[in-house]
């Protein structure tokens, strides 16, 4: 059963998990001292409008100007001169649509990554549990990706249905499959209501200021994570509890009884084996179950993913190991990127498979892993280098950029120089420094490591300087120093230095030891003008017999396509007769009719065929043929050879029926009898006499009401053809 668990105990540090039974599916960290402002509304002002980017840059309450690119700005903050243009069909430039110091609605698309400031959109969007409110972009609406075929149809035409005002549109989520018009309705008055809030309070001040801000993590999750096959939401802290509780009773009380406050002792997370698997999404290396690993690096570019076999020997060869191991990397990770939020360009480095099969099959896995992402994701194929690019949408900061911080020793390198490679530089450095004219000494600090190697392995080295350049070469061993740090100090023969080399070591006055910045106490985030907005109405209750129609209604729209197509294939196909279910030998559909083969061959028979399956009379097939109209003369074999059989064959069942007809008997049980003249219109048959069934046509013979009139003769209406 799937879960959503919720860990509040630290107020450093708030998780949400999706697990489903021990498997971490989902991950979510909000640290409170971190601000979000993704999908933030803000009042913002242009400071400085850039042609070359095609973009402006906005001023709206953070420490970084915000971008906004030109297709991101809506019509109604153009100018007169570039609506003109617009409908005109001109080009139009940013600098002639906007200008700075205009103070528009912005909101925050994408946080801060880096030196780059945050990406803004002029199109807001709002968010509510079933429906997605864009108030000034009526272009966009429609219905979730995520959501199938036969769904999305009728999605569509419930969105048809409720009240969207002008000039907006609506995009249906995940969570709207199944609900009716009066639910969607529901919450699209809400999104309308927050949105005339939002405009009233745009105006109140000018800009910068924060007007609306996006929901807690607690409210995000059980928005956008919750779904039907979540079983239980458990949540180990009171407060929190009592938060959810609220939102759900407001929004979606028909969820009301999967919350559940957690109690127990165990850690939440602990009970159910989820904390060892958030420390793998930490990790560098992630083991996979067969014995290989992933192995995820970072880079300014893109992410690099690499896969190695390791100790994977479970199958029969080299191309069944490979394959194996790919397999279970693709399912590991997309788990992986969904777990650590990784976005941008990803290159995955498959174990080669020469096989064309093979790849496919990881290829697919891959897509198929992927489909419960909620971010954007585009997959390529396996290239000749085994390589296999894709890109996943950006929803969040990644775990890595949210938890962890720059190392202060390597500079994010991950690697740092050795003792040896670090002294030598160090040596050639001053000896370049003590090569300058007017050099009286040259003064080195580096750690104690490295100046014991240059003190004592390099010792000849350091003397063969300073006997060539006649400068003084001094080298401390400072313990306030570790590696790959060190200064060289060059001093003219102005200046000297009478200290003793011991104290030249003070870890205050180097300018190679990091900063080490105060803790600032975090500033309080400005609070949001819009806040406190609650829904004017409960959610709508939907009863049992609603959710039990639509139950049916969802079942017979997947089986309801294809039930007319499987009708009719199933009319064409031969039906099992009434004498052990086998097919008479002649049918209407003969293979010969339909190849064109002439049937000659078939006079050796004689009707011997015929008689012996006479009594094999296929269940409702006249019906079936009248409805369809009965093959047409002429297709398959000549007509006069058509003709000949049906003469011949036409006689012995006319005289066969007639005899029956004058007996005043129906005929025998299987034996095929020929229809006769249908009554008039109004008329009733005699009584004690059944009306006849349409015969069954001999092989090349048209089914038809009646007997068949001669080519090129048209009976009357009412009257028997006879023929020959």
């Amino acid at each position: 059963m799937k879960r959503m668990l919720i860990n509040a105990t630290q107020p450093e540090e708030l998780r949400v998990a999706i697990a489903d039974g021990q498997t971490l599916l989902d991950l979510d960290i909000e640290v409170p001292a971190q601000e979000q402002k993704k999908a933030n509304i803000y009042k913002g002002r242009i400071t400085r409008v850039e042609p070359s980017l095609d973009a402006c840059f906005v001023e709206f309450g953070s420490e970084r100007h915000g971008f906004l690119s030109m297709k991101e700005i809506s019509r109604e903050y153009f100018s007169d001169k570039a609506l003109k243009a617009l409908e005109s069909g001109e080009r139009v430039d940013i600098k002639d649509a906007v200008q700075g110091g205009q103070e528009i609605i912005i909101q925050v698309d994408k946080e801060e990554r880096g030196t780059k400031g945050a990406a803004l959109t002029t199109f807001v969007s709002l968010a509510g549990r079933y429906l997605v409110l864009m108030p000034n972009n009526p272009r966009a609406g429609g219905v979730s990706r995520q959501i199938t075929r036969d769904e999305r149809k009728e999605l569509l035409d419930t969105l048809q249905e409720i009240e969207i005002p002008s000039g907006m549109g609506c995009i249906v989520r995940t969570a709207g499959v199944g609900r009716d018009r009066e639910e969607l309705q529901w919450d699209l008055d809400y999104l309308l209501h927050l949105w005339s809030a939002i405009k009233e309070a745009a105006g109140s001040k000018k800009a910068p200021f924060l007007i609306y801000q996006e929901s807690n993590l607690i409210i995000r999750a059980l928005r956008d994570y919750l779904r039907e096959d979540i079983g239980e939401i458990l949540i180990d802290d009171e407060k929190v509890f009592e938060d959810a509780r609220e939102f759900m009773q407001q929004v979606m009380p028909h969820n009301l009884r999967k919350l559940k406050r957690y109690s127990d002792d165990t850690p939440l997370f602990s009970r159910f084996q989820i904390e060892s698997q958030i420390e793998s999404a930490f990790a560098r290396e992630v083991r996979l179950p067969s014995g290989g690993a992933v192995v995820i690096d970072h880079t300014e570019a893109l992410l690099s993913i690499d896969i190695n076999s390791a100790r994977a020997t479970k199958g029969a060869d080299i191309e069944e190991t490979a394959l194996q191991t790919n397999l279970e990397a693709a399912d590991e990770i997309a788990r992986q990127l969904r777990i650590r939020d990784l976005g941008g360009l990803i290159v995955i480095d498959f174990i080669d498979m020469m096989s064309k099969d093979a790849q496919r099959q990881v290829e697919s896995r891959l897509r198929e892993a992927m489909k419960m992402d909620k971010a954007r994701v585009q997959i390529g194929r396996i290239s000749r280098f085994g390589l296999l690019e894709m890109s996943r949408q950006r929803l969040r900061p990644s775990l890595g950029e949210s938890s962890y911080i720059t190392c202060p020793r390597c500079d994010g390198y991950g690697a740092i120089r050795s003792i040896e490679s670090l002294a030598l530089s160090i040596l050639r450095l001053a000896e370049e420094e003590s090569m300058k004219e007017h050099t009286s000494r040259v003064i080195v600090q580096a750690p104690i490591e490295v100046a014991n190697f240059l003190l004592n392995e390099k010792r000849q080295a350091t003397e063969e300087i300073e006997e060539r350049t006649k400068v003084r070469l001094t080298v401390v061993a400072n313990r306030w120093l570790e590696t790959p740090r060190f200064e060289v100090q060059r001093l003219r023969t102005s200046e000297s230095v009478d200290e003793p080399s011991y104290a030249l070591a003070s870890g205050e006055e180097l300018e190679s030891l990091p900063a080490q910045s105060e803790a600032q106490p975090t500033p309080a985030p400005q609070p949001a003008a819009v806040s406190g907005i609650q829904r004017t109405a409960p959610a709508p209750q939907r009863s049992s017999g609603g959710f039990l129609a639509w139950l049916k209604s969802l079942f017979s729209g997947l089986f309801s396509g294809d039930g007319a197509e499987r009708e009719q294939k199933r009319r064409k196909r031969p039906q099992p007769s009434r004498h052990g279910g086998k097919r008479p030998e002649k049918a209407v559909d003969s293979p010969h009719r339909h190849q064109g083969k002439p049937a000659g061959k078939k006079k050796k028979k004689k009707g011997g065929g015929r008689k012996k399956k006479s009594g094999a009379k296929p269940a409702d097939k006249p019906a079936g043929d009248q409805a369809q109209g009965g093959p047409k003369q002429g297709d398959g074999e000549p007509g006069n050879k058509k003709k000949k059989r049906r003469r011949r064959g036409g006689k012995k069942r006319r005289s066969r029926a007639a005899q029956n007809q004058d007996q005043g008997q129906q005929p025998n049980q299987g034996q095929k009898s020929e229809q006769g003249p249908k009554p008039e219109q109004g008329q009733k048959p005699e009584q004690g006499q059944k009306p006849e069934q349409g015969q069954k046509p001999e092989q090349g013979q048209k089914p038809e009401q009646g007997q068949k009139p001669e080519q090129g003769q048209k009976p009357e209406q009412g009257q028997k053809p006879e023929q020959g």
